[in-house]
């Protein structure tokens, strides 16, 4: 599998046998040949994991140490000829008269460093500082370590030359649950990734914390974090060890183990490190705890090691989402409706108190965004307690409104009870292109009526449905009408911004747009969630039929039985795979044969083609750059989700920037 920026990496729980050091390692070299025929590249192994952590007074044998010694020996050397990757593994150390609970990084048959644990717990059933001593009491930067010199000390980094962004720091259990953890101050240093060896005990409400956890300093450091805890195996005289592994990637649990499992575990998953370089990149202020001189950041020494990719199956072990903006938890997609849904209410409640509680116009097309938008303005009235008599809804049937969309938008009005007014705009249209001297479709119009003109309409072939003017006059006459009605409300989503697929200064412009950071694909799914949770009976029939119209612009003429000449997806694409780009373009940056990959991985990668997908991306990049423009003076609108194309929110550019460079990358993926 070409890399694309993934690094593949698994927490371990092994079997394990207190104090039996030979046993544990061959468990640790069994699970490192696993990890390796899984394409592993970072394998992190539980706290004490050669000697098991209930060990107690043992520990204070030289039994005991010597034989921890020996298994990492044993590890090292062995595990050389398993594991191609970086692998580590914890155990207790004695290092000029003290005893140290360590972690060993160890790759292509070295040591590459010894990480002590920082924070001893000595509390509850807790007895750390028993037997170890902490971080700061070594008066040394090497120790000598199964037949080598290596370095030592909680100041280490370990950097891969070989994979970029690939930066791994390192803690114990304990550290994680400090105020300042070390991988807080790593993470300043460039650490990307960070291995926690754990032996975190089980009672009742600890694994919620312990998630809460691993997840926000994730999030905090905007890291990888691979998570591993000792389980069946470690002495049960007092306390229980669950075994439960998670790897987190910026705030998202992207696995977790099953806890108390009888028999070892390897949790594998892949993270990806271009989302993190892109996301610290852009939090221009994730750096700015370099300024605090008192924080020791300068003490730091990064050890660089190759690594070779690992052998793989060609395909991603983690799930690729084919919609990102809908969340596929049923509980976790109801809340987030009813969020957003929340949110649009509360934005345009503020700004309609804030004009005056204004008379508002809203065109209504019985299309999925005018949908939505209509919605969200008899919830801002109810919230407000105006009548909704203040609302001005103007359906306004051109040359192409099929009769399925006609009869929704009078059917969605009276099941609201809204008042909705039908303006008939093709004798204005008509107006407008003689006064331009526009013959449309080539159609002279010095003598044609709008019946006449409307006949051969009809009549023409499908091939002869193309002309830019009298699609734009519909669409600006239109907003003329709902701009002397009233405070417009706007009803274009993000998906036709990124896409320019809206006419300049008709469509794309209104006084306010509740819709205007709402994908496509969310808007189908907020009408149809709206539908379910929020109205019954004729309403929630008008919904449903709506979420399942053809999405179309309908600015051309319909044909002579009636059906509808302009599909949008046929145009620009369907909207799973716009979204899709869309997403992943602007969120993470990703380059196009990332995209290209993930979009492979995808569940609709089994409707489209390798060339498919390559095409629609190539149009959606040109029709992105091509129509910056319209984005540079979008009216306001709520953010109300990770992606924005305002210019005043997440997204500036400027109108004129090529996109050679994007489509010379999709030409290469071929």
């Amino acid at each position: 599998m070409k890399i694309n920026g993934f690094l593949r990496v698994a927490a371990a729980s092994p079997e394990l046998r207190v104090a039996d050091c030979p046993f544990n390692a061959d468990r640790t070299l069994a699970l490192m040949a696993r990890a390796e025929g899984q394409g592993v590249n970072l394998l992190v192994f539980p706290e004490c994991g050669l000697t098991g952590y209930t060990c107690h007074d043992l520990f204070h044998l030289a039994s005991l140490q010597r034989a921890a010694e020996e298994a990492l020996a044993k590890v090292v050397e062995k595990g050389a000829t398993v594991f191609r990757g970086v692998a580590v593994v914890g155990l207790p150390l004695a290092i000029e008269g003290q005893l140290f609970n360590c972690a060993a990084v160890i790759h292509a048959g070295k040591v590459l460093g010894i990480v002590p644990k920082t924070y001893l717990p000595n509390y509850k059933e807790f007895y750390d500082a028993r037997y170890f001593c902490p971080a700061d009491n070594a008066n040394f930067s090497a120790a000598s370590c199964a037949g080598q010199s290596v370095p030592f000390g909680t100041n280490l980094l370990f950097d891969c030359r070989t994979m970029n962004g690939f930066t791994l720091g390192v803690e114990i259990c304990e550290d994680l649950w400090m105020p300042v953890a070390p991988s807080a101050l790593q993470a300043l240093m460039g650490a990307t990734v960070f291995a926690n060896l754990s032996a975190s005990n089980e009672v009742i409400g600890k694994a919620g914390y312990r998630r809460q956890l691993v997840s926000s300093q994730s999030a905090r450091c905007i890291s990888g974090y691979v998570y591993a805890c000792c389980g069946e195996g470690e002495s049960t005289t007092d306390i229980v060890f669950g075994g439960h592994c998670m790897v987190a990637e910026n705030g998202v649990i992207l696995a977790e183990s099953e806890r108390f499992r009888h028999g070892q575990q390897l949790l594998v998953t892949d993270l990806d490190l271009d989302r993190l370089l892109h996301d610290r990149i852009q939090t221009n202020t994730f750096h700015d705890a370099n300024r605090v001189a008192d924080l020791g950041l300068g003490k730091y020494r990064t050890l660089s090691f190759d690594l070779e990719a690992t052998a793989r199956e060609p395909k991603l072990v983690r799930a690729v989402d084919a919609s990102p903006f809908i969340p596929s938890d049923p509980a976790t997609l109801d809340d987030r409706c009813r969020d957003i849904f929340q949110t649009q209410v509360a934005a345009l409640g503020r700004r309609l108190s804030h004009v005056g509680l204004p008379t508002v116009s809203i065109g209504v097309s019985g299309g999925l965004d005018s949908t939505l938008a209509l919605l969200v303005v008899c919830k801002t009235m109810d919230e407000l307690g105006v009548p909704r008599d203040g609302v001005h809804a103007l359906t306004m049937p051109g040359f192409g409104t099929s009769a399925g969309t006609r009869t929704n938008a009078h059917d969605l009005a009276r099941a609201l009870n809204i008042q909705l007014r039908e303006i008939d705009i093709r004798s204005m249209c008509l107006d407008q292109m003689r006064a331009l001297g526009h013959a449309p479709f080539g159609i002279r119009l010095e003598n044609e009526t709008v019946v006449s003109l409307s006949e051969r309409l009809l009549r023409l072939a499908p091939d002869n449905r193309s002309d830019l003017t009298f699609e734009n006059v519909q669409a600006r006459v239109r907003t003329a009408l709902l701009m002397n009605a009233g405070f417009v409300i706007g009803t274009g989503d993000l998906s036709e911004l990124a896409l320019g697929w809206c006419t300049y200064n008709a469509d794309h412009m209104s006084m306010y747009n509740p819709n205007v950071s709402i994908p496509k694909t969310l808007v189908k799914f907020l009408v149809e969630w709206a539908a379910h949770n929020e109205f019954d009976g004729p309403a929630r029939d008008t919904l449903l039929k709506i979420v399942n119209t053809e999405i179309s612009p309908e600015l051309l003429p319909t044909t002579a039985s009636g059906e509808i000449a302009q599909s949008t997806e046929s145009t620009v694409g369907p909207y799973e795979l716009v979204d899709f780009f869309l997403y992943h373009f602007l969120r993470f940056g990703a380059e196009p044969e990332k995209i290209l990959f993930l979009a492979g991985h995808a569940k609709f990668s089994r409707e489209y083609t390798a060339d498919t997908l390559r095409h629609w991306l190539r149009v959606f990049l040109k029709r992105f750059f091509a129509n910056q423009f319209k984005r540079s003076c979008l009216p306001d609108g709520p953010k109300v989700g990770s992606v924005s194309v305002s210019p005043r929110g997440d997204w500036r550019m400027p109108s004129d920037a090529a996109a050679r460079v994007w489509l010379d990358a999709v030409e290469r993926s071929e």
